[in-house]
């Protein structure tokens, strides 16, 4: 019974909050902040495959998924990081490991930093970077905003918040695309509102802000130099090959392994990616 995922609310600052939740309550916990756009959904055949050892524990963010879309919330990288240190005080989880992927990075990171000594390991999986030098060219076109007028950069970003940009990020030109559930962005694209589309554009204008942030997320990573897990897929047009061995100049002992697909591995290399994480985890999260 303790494979079996549970789907759960409770209320977190305030937030109605949905989460999943695989394990014994004693087990050593896995958390799994989500990304962009996506929700837990995407830890769903994940869980219950480590649930065995391990308490896995996967929030929706607030606007996001199955949980609430507040108006008073601060929708903000670092509103998400003291959201989910609030989500893990509520959890009563101490210590535990951290899962970085895509916006779930930077967020969970903030969160790292606030609370390093509760920090057992990273796995960082196609996570958003703290290496300007090192991102895809897809960041090009984002960064290309930055240059236009407030109201200009809202309406551009807007366009990017359709179902068909969903389709786009989720299939990301992968020669791998049908085995990629629509699913996917189907269903994410069923619980954007006019409120989390505008939540959406704000988050994504705040990728220029979030590049002054950069130096504190590399000051983490040299300084506490957890023990990490990288597994990447390099067929990834924002975070490429050369994003995933960034990473070895903060985190040199990091162990690092590129498979042979893309940003949503969780969907196309799942059993690769149980094996490296079975092995890791039992080395350093017992």
């Amino acid at each position: 019974m303790a494979t079996l995922v549970r789907h759960r609310w409770m209320t977190v600052a305030g937030v109605e909050t949905f989460y999943r939740e695989a394990g014994r309550k004693d087990a050593p916990v896995l958390l799994l902040p989500h990304g962009y756009p996506c929700s837990s959904y995407e830890f769903r055949n994940l869980m219950p495959r480590l649930a065995d050892r391990w308490r896995l524990i996967a929030p929706d963010f607030p606007g996001a998924g199955y949980s609430g879309t507040p108006d008073d919330f601060d929708y903000s990288f670092d509103g998400y990081a003291a959201w989910l240190e609030a989500f893990i005080g509520a959890m009563k989880v101490d210590r535990f490991v951290l899962y970085l992927h895509d916006f779930g990075s930077p967020i969970g990171a903030r969160l790292a930093i606030r609370i390093p000594q509760r920090i057992v390991a990273l796995i960082i999986q196609n996570g958003d970077i703290p290496y300007e030098d090192a991102l895809g060219p897809k960041y090009a076109d984002i960064e290309a905003t930055w240059t236009l007028p407030r109201s200009e950069m809202r309406k551009v970003l807007a366009e990017a918040v359709s179902e068909a940009a969903f389709r786009h990020e989720f299939l990301n030109d992968l020669h791998l695309a049908d085995t990629i559930p629509p699913d996917l962005w189907k269903l994410h694209w069923s619980l954007i509102t006019p409120r989390r589309k505008e939540i959406a554009i704000d988050l994504i204008a705040g990728l220029e802000e979030n590049r002054a942030w950069f130096p504190e997320h590399r000051k983490y990573l040299s300084e506490y130099r957890p023990p990490t897990l990288i597994v990447w897929g390099p067929n990834d047009h924002y975070m490429p090959e050369k994003s995933a061995r960034a990473y070895l100049r903060d985190l040199p002992d990091a162990e690092l392994h590129i498979l042979a697909g893309g940003h949503w591995l969780l969907e196309t290399h799942l059993d690769d990616v149980v094996a490296l994480m079975r092995e890791f985890l039992g080395r350093v999260h017992a």
